[in-house]
C-alpha cells in the first residue's frame, strides 16, 4: 500500500472510530488523522502478532478491520492520558 492510500485509510478509520465510541473527543481533522495513521500501525502490528496479517492492501477488509480496531484502542489510550472527565467546577 502507498504512504498516501496508508494516510487516506488511517483518516476514514480514525473518523470511524470517533464515530463508533460515544463522548467528545474533540480534536480536528488534524488529530483525526494521526489517529487513525497510529491506529492503523498498532492494528497492523498486533494483526501480524495475532492473526498473522496485517495492513498490506487498501481494499481488504482486514486492513479496515485492523486498522478501527486499532484506532479505537488508540482513542482510548488517548482518552486515559488526556483524562477528559466530565467534572464541572461551580
Amino acid at each position: 500500500m502507498g504512504f498516501l492510500a496508508f494516510l487516506l485509510l488511517g483518516l476514514i478509520a480514525g473518523a470511524i472510530a470517533k464515530l463508533i465510541l460515544p463522548g467528545r473527543q474533540g480534536g480536528g481533522i488534524l488529530a483525526t488523522l494521526l489517529l487513525g495513521v497510529v491506529g492503523a500501525l498498532l492494528g497492523g502490528w498486533l494483526g501480524s502478532i495475532i492473526f498473522d496479517t496485517g495492513v498490506n492492501e487498501f481494499f481488504s477488509l482486514s486492513s479496515w478491520l485492523l486498522a478501527i480496531g486499532g484506532s479505537i484502542v488508540v482513542l482510548l489510550i488517548w482518552g486515559l492520558i488526556t483524562g477528559r472527565s466530565k467534572r464541572t467546577t461551580t
